[in-house]
């Protein structure tokens, strides 16, 4: 599997980065897309570097996109588990490797990810030995709900936020991975966006600037930076 690529922000203060924020995009997407997080947090988050790859595969419906693993749009379904795993060693590596280029530790970095992006947030970050700082997910879901404690090796923080009226994944997706995790003693904070589908709404996005805030610690980000709605694929 060739190496993963895609934007990357550097830290707003010209410095080396202090903080690592990885940013996987949803099915049919790619990384220009949700690098915009990014930069409506640089400012906030002065030492922080921002990157955002690519996934690996071109989409399977969209040639100009991407996805981690395959969708069967038309009948709604896939096999998340299998294309989960499939998808895991490529997105471990990334972030071993940015990690490392950044010379920080896994305490230093944030992992997150949009929809299919937060699922291989989700599966990814809970497997590495060292816990990250935290692990943000939007309109996502646990991709192995039957073998989650199996895959847990650390508990990091996780941020969850998703809209109410998700048609896509449904908002079930966030409420049953937070009910799961905390099972198994992990500090899970969840926001829910009212008249919000699948799409990251300005609310959802202050709480988990929030959530930013408390696990890299730098100053926080004014609430009225922006006024629009992030949203993008699956």
């Amino acid at each position: 599997m060739s190496e993963l690529i895609g934007p990357v922000l550097e830290p707003a203060n010209g410095n080396p980065p202090r903080k690592l924020v990885i940013l996987l995009h949803g099915y049919g997407s790619d990384g220009n897309d949700l690098i915009g997080l990014g930069e409506f947090w640089a400012q906030g988050f002065p030492d922080v570097r921002f990157v955002s790859p690519n996934a690996p595969h071109t989409c399977g419906v969209n040639p100009f996109g991407f996805e981690w693993f395959p969708l069967d749009l038309e009948r709604g379904d896939g096999d998340y588990e299998a294309g989960a795993e499939s998808a895991y060693p490529a997105i471990r590596d990334y972030v071993l490797q940015k990690t490392e280029e950044a010379g920080l530790t896994l305490g230093d970095v944030v992992l997150g990810g949009f929809s299919q992006g937060a699922m291989m947030a989700l599966y990814t970050g809970l497997q590495f030995e060292e816990p990250l700082a935290g692990i943000l997910g939007f309109s996502g879901k646990l991709v192995d709900l039957e073998n989650i404690g199996d895959l847990i090796e650390s508990k990091p923080p996780i941020c969850l936020v998703h809209g109410q009226d998700d048609e896509v994944v449904p908002v079930e997706g966030s409420l049953t991975a937070k009910e799961a995790l905390e099972h198994y003693w992990l500090n899970v904070s969840i926001h829910i966006s009212q008249k919000t589908g699948h799409s990251i709404a300005m609310d959802g996005l202050q709480f988990a600037t929030g959530f930013l805030s408390r696990v890299l610690s730098p100053k926080g980000v004014g609430e009225d930076v922006a006024k629009d709605e992030f949203g993008e694929g699956v």
